[in-house]
């Protein structure tokens, strides 16, 4: 797919020179039917524009910010964005709607739409020497997660997160000690996030059939453990959540092909009850189990 626009050089201060904030009939063709939702790319557009300034409320959009903007559609909330921030960068995927956003934003000096795959841009690619960034989305269901934790990870990552997602999963990330899962302590690893607001599905075009949730996250300068990386942090954290009903001691045993005894000294070591769950730990304990386990020469350590 083309990436039209990725090394562009950062938009100038200046405000839209045109009314964005609907496509003018020169610019759409008047009677020209937009493009339909497309069920393979997880598509349901937001039509309702009090939604969207929430969203822009709940991301605290400024003059002198940097949005990128994921999934930006048929562009409800592309033109709340685009008339508060110094630069959007808005990134589609969809064929047929990326060129009629360009088209749309094309006499707005600080608007930029980047025809790619969300999963695979790098955000340096986007952004001058040195330059921050918020990020802001209506995320399709399917690509949530993993567009979300890439942007968490990323140098740089944005230092606000605002994006809508199913309203389970978004309780999921924001979850607390005792209702934590694998997603909320990848999450929380790297910042503090919160529920902002439920949206209905009547707020879509096509309605899905479940709620929506917008999250809000801020960013940590970096994550709450300390680990060498990532994946080794993660390697733990999964085995941990490998059987989430079982005692911690019994998963951590299937999850990293321990004997008992090493499992059972690994989280003695941590100050960790092995007769606990996974989804009671704090990030602290995990910091701590991780550590044991790297230091303790076991398999996968």
């Amino acid at each position: 797919m083309g990436v039209h626009g990725l090394f562009s050089p950062s938009a100038m201060s200046q405000k839209p020179s045109a009314d964005i904030s609907r496509p003018s009939a020169s610019r759409t063709g008047r009677g020209v039917r937009p493009p339909a939702a497309k069920r393979s790319l997880g598509q349901n557009f937001l039509v309702d524009s009090c939604v969207a300034r929430r969203i822009v409320s709940a991301a605290d959009v400024t003059p002198d910010d940097t949005v990128i903007e994921i999934g930006p559609g048929r562009g409800a909330l592309t033109s709340h964005l685009a008339m508060v921030a110094r630069r959007l960068i808005a990134i589609e995927l969809d064929d047929e709607l990326a060129p009629r956003l360009r088209e749309k934003y094309a006499t707005a000096d600080n608007v930029e739409i980047v025809h790619a795959d969300a999963r695979e841009v790098q955000a340096e690619a986007l952004l001058g020497p040195g330059e921050s960034y918020k990020l802001v989305a209506n995320l399709p269901y399917y690509a949530a997660n993993p567009i979300v934790r890439k942007f968490l990870a990323a140098n740089p990552a944005p230092s606000v997160m605002v994006f809508m997602v199913q309203r389970e999963v978004g309780r999921s990330m924001a979850a607390q000690p005792g209702d934590m899962s694998l997603l909320s302590v990848m999450i929380q690893v790297y910042g503090t996030a919160k529920i902002a607001f439920s949206v209905p599905p009547k707020a879509f075009r096509p309605a899905p059939k479940i709620t929506s949730a917008v999250v809000r996250i801020e960013v940590y300068e970096r994550p709450a453990v300390s680990f060498d990386t990532a994946e080794a942090f993660f390697r733990v954290v999964r085995a941990g959540f490998s059987a989430p009903r079982k005692q911690l001691r019994n998963s951590l045993r299937h999850g990293l092909g321990l004997p008992q005894e090493a499992a059972d000294a690994m989280l003695a070591r941590a100050g960790i009850e092995p007769t606990r769950r996974a989804q009671t730990l704090t990030l602290p304990e995990w910091g701590a189990l991780y550590e044991t386990h790297r230091d303790s020469g076991e398999p996968g350590g």
